[in-house]
């Protein structure tokens, strides 16, 4: 053998160990890809802004190795009761529901959409006829069962929400899914920039309420009362909710799309790249380019409001950790 060959020899040996070692390295990473199936169960507060959409965005640009599958179930103004009563507990139960089981509730809501007042009755049954149709291949097991609130958690122990949220989450936690509390805060989001400090009283309240129901189920939750309060009490200038629609406008949705990307990770959302919210409702249904009152129908947040807002998000999550806990 020839002293060039001799040294080729070594060479060839390290670089074979170099490509094994890649080789195991990428078959690590592999194994690491991961995927969570995400069930959003809720109205507009949901819908608005694509919301689920906006997460996975998050969740993926913070967790590279992620496939984050987001499924909706909403239906416009309704709360957990009235979901409870339009089948949506069937979603949330996809692994282990029975044929028998949807077909019975196919014929609830075939008997219910002939009651002229119950308007949600006939959207309901077409999902739940299309589900029955595709019974086999629609079948998920969850990782997270996102409940949404809307005015019916109000009344604290009393009310609609701590009594239906137990049942929705008893469903998830048979599957070892974990379950997120959103809770919602239409009525104390503001839709001018605020003059004087907001009184915390209420929300506080509020946000006690939603962290003694998430204590009591053992689930955590993206509380946007808090958030909201928060955000009003450090940035006055910003606004949460649309002048000429009742709705969480972009900045709220943001909140709580950061507020959520906490919650699904016990992670700060703050550095995460994504920075635009879109909405889905436009300037008198026709100019899509402008939102309900008039302004661009995307928001792109500066890096000084994106900071704050991602800051917010994360300090309002860690003090209701400390409420439940």
């Amino acid at each position: 053998m020839s002293y060039r060959s001799r040294r080729f020899v070594p060479f060839l040996f390290v670089l074979s160990l170099f490509i094994f070692n890649e080789t195991n390295s990428l078959s690590r990473a592999a194994d690491k890809k991961e995927t969570l199936n995400v069930l959003f169960i809720g109205n507009s507060y949901t819908a608005r802004h694509k919301l689920a959409q906006v997460v996975k965005k998050m969740a993926e640009a913070g967790n590279p190795s992620l496939t984050f599958n987001p499924t909706t179930v909403i239906y416009g103004g309704r709360r957990l009761v009235d979901h409870w009563n339009l089948g949506s507990q069937n979603y949330v139960k996809l692994h282990a529901l029975t044929r028998a089981e949807q077909e019975q509730t196919v014929a609830s809501l075939e008997k219910a959409s002939k009651d002229p007042k119950n308007r949600y009755a006939k959207g309901a049954l077409s999902r739940h006829r299309k589900l029955l149709k595709d019974f086999e291949s629609q079948r998920t097991k969850w990782d997270v069962v996102i409940l949404q609130s809307y005015r019916d958690d109000l009344n604290g122990k009393e009310s609609l929400y701590a009594e239906y949220a137990p049942r929705f989450v008893a469903l998830a936690k048979a599957q070892n899914a974990r379950v997120i509390l959103y809770e919602t805060t239409p009525t104390t989001q503001n839709a001018k920039p605020l003059k004087t400090p907001p009184n915390p009283k209420a929300v506080l309240k509020k946000a006690g309420e939603i962290a003694a129901l998430a204590k009591q189920l053992d689930v955590t939750a993206a509380p946007m009362s808090l958030v909201g309060l928060n955000c009003q009490t450090e940035r006055p200038d910003l606004t949460l909710r649309f002048v000429n629609d009742a709705h969480l406008n972009q900045t709220m949705a943001y909140l709580t799309a950061c507020t959520l990307y906490a919650a699904l990770f016990d992670r700060s959302p703050e550095g995460l790249p994504v920075d635009s919210i879109t909405d889905i409702r436009f300037l008198d249904n026709k100019d899509r380019t402008k939102d309900r009152d008039g302004k661009p129908i995307t928001t792109t947040f500066s890096k000084t409001d994106r900071t704050d807002l991602q800051r917010i998000a994360w300090k309002s999550y860690q003090q209701f950790k400390k409420l439940r806990d």
